[in-house]
């Protein structure tokens, strides 16, 4: 059965066919030629892998996303960005990237984060003197900082797939998402200092201050959310809803760029959004039982742990595959078909399930925009009109940071666990 499913997904796949059928259709035929199962069994199967307490924050996270984009807040943060760090070498560089990181802590979506920071920053980074090719491959790759920053919904993925708490994987995502933002500012840095890029005036304190001001309704709004869940106010799920209450009445009454047919637009394309992400999920929990049933995940487990002693040899491969699979899978879709399979085997070699869901989700953060499939390449495309050969000398030098940076993170675990610890 086994060698059928995977046969087919791999066919399907190759079809261009959309992931949420291939994965789904390709259980379905497999378990009526094996197995006595009636339809309606796996048909249950799809819905009750919905049915995860985890799951309820995703569409509010999606729409806080959106209201935050939509109502003003985005713009705010790039303005306080620019004002804090413009005046450093790489300043509008380090702009864009400072303020994915905001952006990204605020809504969890590597490719809205490309969006909404590059909509606007790209102009500026081509008029402040960076190459095309250099503006490109910064805001491809500082927009997948935001799947690891929480609230990050393959994160929220993560821990429904596998039963880890998902304020430990914020936790853990707190810092590495640091120290991800940190490998590409070195290189911006370099970057900067090579070519003699122009630097903004330094900012008075008094111009500082007045775009902190305006920035500080939407700079609220991760001190709410992880300070709620991490002080037991509120869970992560109704922290998801707080977030979208708190960023209306801010978008609505604060800054007065929503209005109610916004909104309506805003709440149509975020129930799209979500439904699109949880019927992928509820295909991929039709998967996972699959091989569950076929005992593949203990099989797998049991290989990796008689074949390969050496937990540094399992984390670089585990890299390798996960870096790979980003550059074909979108994150979500690439965990719910993974991490079944990985999570027995990893904590059986005594891996942390924290520092596994950090590292397995910083890998498909970067496979988002690792050449030549990337999906954050092609939302950039759409901002910068360039090719992707013009794009890729940019997108490798990145790439190469932040790897160092995903190094860092696979093999020095306090990274991920020190929040955790100290908490």
């Amino acid at each position: 059965m086994i060698t059928l499913l995977i046969i087919l997904l791999l066919v399907f796949l190759a079809l261009s066919v959309p992931i949420y059928i291939s994965i789904g259709l390709a259980s379905f035929i497999s378990v009526l030629i094996f197995s006595d199962i009636i339809p309606m069994v796996l048909i249950q199967r799809m819905f009750s892998g919905l049915d995860a307490i985890s799951l309820m924050a995703l569409p509010f996270f999606v729409l806080a996303a959106n209201i935050m984009d939509g109502g003003g807040l985005s713009k705010r943060i790039l303005s306080f960005s620019r004002a804090l760090v413009g005046h450093l070498a790489g300043g509008i560089a380090l702009t864009s990237q400072v303020a994915s990181m905001f952006f990204g802590s605020l809504s969890g979506s590597s490719p809205a984060t490309v969006i909404a920071i590059g909509k606007i920053m790209y102009p500026e980074l081509v008029k402040g003197g960076y190459s095309r090719s250099f503006s490109g491959g910064l805001l491809a790759s500082a927009g997948a900082v935001s799947l690891v920053i929480p609230p990050s919904i393959t994160l929220i993925i993560f821990a429904a797939v596998t039963g880890v708490s998902v304020s430990s994987l914020f936790m853990g995502g707190i810092t590495a998402g640091i120290v991800l933002g940190l490998s590409s500012i070195v290189y911006i840095y370099i970057y900067a200092k090579k070519h003699n890029i122009e630097k903004d005036k330094r900012a008075s304190w008094k111009e500082l201050v007045r775009s902190f001001g305006k920035a500080f309704w939407s700079l609220l709004i991760p001190v709410i959310i992880l300070g709620g869940i991490y002080t037991g106010i509120f869970s992560p799920t109704e922290a998801a809803v707080v977030s979208v209450v708190y960023a209306f009445l801010i978008g609505f009454f604060v800054y007065k760029e929503l209005d109610l047919k916004t909104t309506f637009k805003i709440c149509i394309d975020s129930a799209i959004t979500s439904a699109q992400i949880l019927v992928l999920v509820s295909s991929a929990q039709l998967f996972g039982w699959v091989l569950t049933r076929e005992q593949v995940p203990q099989q797998v487990s049991s290989f990796m742990v008689d074949n390969i002693s050496s937990v540094i040899i399992f984390l670089l491969l585990l890299n390798v595959i996960l870096l790979i699979m980003g550059m074909f899978m979108e994150g979500i879709a690439a965990i719910t078909v993974t991490a079944p399979l990985i999570f027995p085997a990893a904590v059986a070699m005594g891996v942390d399930p924290v520092h596994l869901g950090v590292i397995m989700v910083t890998n498909l953060a970067i496979g988002m925009y690792t050449p030549p499939f990337g999906m954050n390449i092609f939302v950039a495309q759409t901002i910068t009109r360039l090719e992707l050969k013009e794009m890729m000398p940019g997108l490798c030098k990145f790439l190469a940071f932040n790897i160092a940076g995903l190094l860092l993170i696979t093999y020095i675990p306090e990274i991920s666990l020190f929040l955790l610890r100290f908490m």
